[in-house]
């Protein structure tokens, strides 16, 4: 699979982008790292890097640039209704905290029991575990994730 994503014979899915980052230990956004901006970067909407699940009922759109190696990530998450997206544990000490913008979510953090958010609420979890993301509506839920990576000492 990685020899036909090299050559461009196939488009990796976000579940193989996290599986590769994971597996390399690296924050996911350095795998899409461009060359480092400074000042000011506005990213438009109209020219942003969109990832969909192959079903295209999961889309993740980062709100920061890929420039560089980072320990803190920020997405807007989008969920087709009643859709629930299961995402690989990341590198243990991995927080994710995300807010409900529009809609209500069900989400679940390895054993933990499933949690109900409304919009606006906000949740902390650690995400080294396996987990899942559950839209509970019949819209579009959207949702706002900052990923914290575990600091390395290198």
């Amino acid at each position: 699979m990685l020899g036909q994503i090299e050559t461009g014979k196939s488009a990796p899915t976000i579940s193989v982008l996290w599986k590769i980052s994971t597996a390399l230990g690296v924050p996911f956004a350095t795998l899409l790292a461009a060359h480092g901006s400074h000042g000011t970067v506005v990213l438009s909407q109209d020219h942003a890097k969109v990832l969909t699940s192959a079903d295209g009922k999961f889309t993740s759109r980062a709100l920061f640039p890929f420039d560089s190696e980072r320990r803190v990530e920020f997405y807007e998450i989008r969920l087709a209704p009643h859709h629930c997206e299961h995402a690989d544990a990341h590198a243990t000490g991995t927080r994710e905290n995300l807010v409900v913008a529009r809609g209500a979510v069900e989400i679940t953090a390895g054993e933990e029991r499933p949690r109900t958010l409304a919009e606006g609420d906000a949740i902390l979890f650690e995400a080294g575990v396996p987990h899942s993301y559950r839209n509970l509506g019949s819209s579009e839920a959207l949702i706002y994730l900052v990923m914290t990576y575990v600091e390395t000492i290198g």
